[in-house]
């Protein structure tokens, strides 16, 4: 029995920009065939367990043949797969999805389409350009750069000069040159405002903006390259008041975070919303310890116990899960004092109905054990922990004299599902800060990129000890004042303000 095809579109490389519908279709797929302007934001938003096919088309350097990737989608398809076709952009808009349906059509494979924001629109926004404004144009016309069957497209420019709208030009950066002089010879005003919009919607997108005449001169004095497109029309000279992307708090920094996949939506979406452009690698994942005996035997006697002890949000989730498993609630906690490391395993907790009795001034294992020791008082504590634990936390109350079972719920595993996708990235100095909220996610980090330059990488640290593990590969450290997701994002904020000073 055949599978189905969904082509989406990707949008122009934010995340954020990623339709819902879009964003379902990648969650049930069994494989995802994937183009280079796919943003890494929407790559990380694959499933583990999704096969993934690159198929790599930049402009005139095709990774594989178009042809060939509408084989790859007919294969998938009948070999029963649900196959996304995740396109940059829009699909149908210079995005070949008509060619890729053709071939599906004609062996009776269904399909969907799920159309994606296209970059025609979305960049200009992004850039303080809006394609359309009563004062100076009613009109919007997209116009690609080049065909199937020629380098340069063949543009009719005088028709488009007398349009006097907005003229986008897609795919047309090695084109610009003639482009400009073809709209000069059509008779447009040399001096009509004109940009070029470098990787927009990402955190380094860039703009040039110029006039008809100058904008060659300009764009190649800049530097730019692509992918950007090219924008004509005086709603260019809009940029200058309208620019907003790269005036948030976190406007133009890339952001790799390392945090469990169930731990990671919270932070990401905070930076997103501060105007980061997040890339998602989880370099950790939490699995439950299968036939857990210690923590049954634990179930069993509760009553042994006057302190329950938390040292993360994932032993807080994975206790509630176990708990469930063993058909039981909450009351059978009743009597029972609980501690937390830190806010988020105490929010953890709060989540479930349960106000902590105690967290310490400083959020990690050794002043958990120091606290725990004196508010404790002869009283024995339950840990329930991950299998490896910092030793601090028990050496403390060792030393009071406290009587404690340290019970393990989960083992930390190393894993990187995204991780070719990202060292390219780091190793060309694109991402400006890598995130760590653990020691154990350096380590998953670090083993998944192997022998990369580890120097040149900028590293946040949520605590000391993360810090530590950081320092071994000899990484640029910055640690936040007090181990909490809101002030690793408060030293983000800051280094943002010294980047954009060119301290």
């Amino acid at each position: 029995m055949n599978g189905k095809v969904i082509l989406v579109g990707a949008g122009p490389g934010d995340s954020g920009l990623l339709t819902l519908r879009g964003r379902a279709a990648l969650e049930a797929a069994d494989v995802v065939v994937y183009d280079a302007l796919v943003g890494q934001g929407v790559l990380a938003m694959i499933p583990p367990n999704a096969r993934r096919i690159n198929v790599g088309k930049r402009s005139s350097n095709h990774l594989v043949p178009q042809h060939e990737i509408n084989q790859i989608l007919l294969h998938e398809a009948q070999e029963g797969n649900n196959v996304v076709r995740l396109k940059g952009g829009d699909p149908f808009l210079f995005g070949r999805g008509g060619e890729e349906l053709e071939l599906l059509a004609e062996h009776g494979v269904d399909f969907e389409v799920v159309p994606g924001i296209t970059s025609a629109i979305a960049v200009p926004a992004y850039a303080g350009i809006p394609v359309t404004h009563r004062d100076f144009t009613s009109s919007l016309h997209i116009i690609t750069g080049h065909t199937k069957a020629k380098a340069e497209a063949q543009i009719d420019y005088p028709s488009l000069v007398k349009l006097n709208g907005t003229l986008v030009f897609l795919m047309g950066i090695s084109a610009m040159p003639t482009i400009m002089e073809g709209l000069l010879a059509g008779g447009i005003d040399p001096d009509m405002p004109a940009a070029v919009l470098e990787r927009g919607t990402t955190a380094h997108q860039r703009r040039v903006v110029s006039t008809v005449k100058n904008l060659v001169e300009d764009a190649c004095a800049a530097g730019i390259k692509t992918p950007a497109i090219i924008v004509v029309g005086r709603v260019c000279a809009l940029a200058g008041q309208f620019h907003w992307a790269e005036d948030r708090p976190l406007g133009g920094l890339r952001i790799l975070i390392t945090r469990p996949r169930e731990l990671m939506s919270a932070f990401a979406g905070r930076l997103r919303a501060l105007g980061a452009e997040v890339v998602e690698l989880p370099s950790i994942a939490t699995q439950a310890i299968p036939d857990n005996t210690a923590l049954t035997g634990a179930f069993s006697c509760l009553d042994r116990y006057q302190w329950l002890t938390f040292t993360s949000p994932s032993g807080v989730r994975i206790f509630f899960e176990e708990l469930r498993r063993m058909r039981r609630d909450v009351r059978c906690l009743a009597g029972l004092k609980l501690a937390a490391i830190g806010p988020s395993t105490a929010r953890a907790l709060e989540e479930h109905g349960l106000q902590i009795d105690l967290m310490p001034e400083r959020y990690d294992a050794a002043h958990l054990g120091g606290a725990l020791g004196v508010a404790a008082n002869g009283a024995r504590v339950l840990i329930l922990r991950a299998k490896i634990g910092s030793p601090e936390l028990t050496r403390a109350l060792e030393r009071a004299g406290v009587g404690y079972d340290d019970v393990p719920l989960y083992e930390t595993v190393y894993a990187c599902a995204n991780a070719e996708l990202v060292k390219d990235q780091l190793e060309q100095g694109e991402v400006d800060y890598v995130a760590f909220t653990s020691a154990s996610t350096v380590k998953g980090f670090v083993g998944a990129m192997g022998d990369l330059d580890y120097s040149k990488l900028n590293a946040v640290c949520i605590g000391e000890q993360t810090a530590a593990e950081a320092q071994q590969y000899g990484m640029k450290i910055v640690t936040a004042q007090s181990a909490t997701i809101d002030s690793m994002i408060d030293c983000l904020t800051g280094l943002s303000r010294l980047k954009e000073g060119g301290v």
